[in-house]
């Protein structure tokens, strides 16, 4: 798979919501879409990095933006934890991981000297075209909500 770039078509996809229907991306379309790619459903960064967007939520809704929250959980994890934070957005539940692969954020990981397969925390920002107008990769938590604002105010 070759490498996604700013400019190019967002791959289109269709995954289980929390709620356990199915959204598809391109039914998204003229609307801009924040879709972040998490690694594990209620862990500390994850966590974090949800509760931001959910605390910005008013401003990623006022730039016409849609949050998609992507993990490999199984529906029912999505579903626990976008209820125990009160998440106000859809978390999708990417179990198969061919979304992540698709956008080229399911990669070789290690931790403590072991190697294993995960996804890189990561975000894209979807135009309203379906193009891709900003790429995130090795996201850091802190302050990142901020710069997904920053991005979509010039779109």
């Amino acid at each position: 798979m070759s490498e996604l770039k700013e400019g190019s078509k967002a791959p289109d996809f269709s995954l289980a919501t929390d709620t356990g229907e199915k959204l598809k991306l391109s039914s998204l379309a003229g609307r801009n879409v924040v879709l972040y790619f998490y690694p594990k459903a209620d862990t500390p960064g994850c966590t974090k990095e949800a509760c931001s967007f959910r605390d910005e939520f008013p401003r990623l809704e006022s730039a016409n933006a849609v949050v998609l929250g992507a993990s490999p959980d199984p529906v029912k994890a999505v579903a626990k934890f976008k209820e125990k934070y009160s998440l106000p957005f859809t978390l999708l539940a990417d179990e198969e991981h061919a979304v992540a692969e698709k956008y080229g954020v399911w990669v070789e990981k290690s931790n403590y000297g072991k190697t294993y397969m995960g996804v890189e925390r990561s975000t894209f920002i979807i135009g309203k075209d379906g193009k891709i107008a900003r790429i995130f990769h090795k996201v850091k938590v802190d302050g990142h909500t901020e710069e997904v604002l920053g991005a979509l105010a010039g779109m």
